[in-house]
């Protein structure tokens, strides 16, 4: 049996989902359903100023992956204020964080997770993947 977390040889992912372990990491398809769909997804681009000014998945806002700690630990108003959306509760349901590729995404999964936020997620296929999907 294959280890669910870990993405056959040959594939895009391979070198992410190793990073992640298996039920924190989101595919393409599943975030595809939630954006639009669900009130309770926050999706977090964890990339830089620079590579967000290129394109960003519609719907996400902008924390950087060194800041991500700092940010998720601000009071809800001034988490509010600054992103203007809520801040995510500790059992947020769809919290997803992404970056360019997965390593980054999976740096700041690994953040929220240590700070409470059991159920957050990682888009391995980052907004490289997003990209080329959305172009089909």
């Amino acid at each position: 049996m294959s280890d669910p977390g870990v993405s056959p040889p040959g594939t895009d992912q391979a070198h992410t989902c190793s990073v992640v372990p298996a039920g924190k990491v989101i595919s393409y398809y599943e975030l595809k359903a939630l954006l639009g769909k669900s009130p309770d997804l926050l999706l977090v681009d964890v990339r830089t100023q620079e590579e967000v000014d290129k394109g960003k998945i519609p719907g996400s806002i902008h924390i950087p992956v060194g800041a991500v700690e700092r940010e998720l630990a601000l009071d809800p108003a001034a988490f509010q204020d600054k992103y203007g959306v809520q801040k995510p509760p500790p059992d947020a349901p769809q919290l997803v964080f992404h970056c360019q590729m997965g390593r980054r995404g999976a740096t700041a999964t690994e953040t929220a997770r240590a700070l409470g936020f059991e159920k957050a997620r990682n888009y391995a296929g980052g907004y490289k993947e997003w990209a080329e999907k959305e172009r089909c």
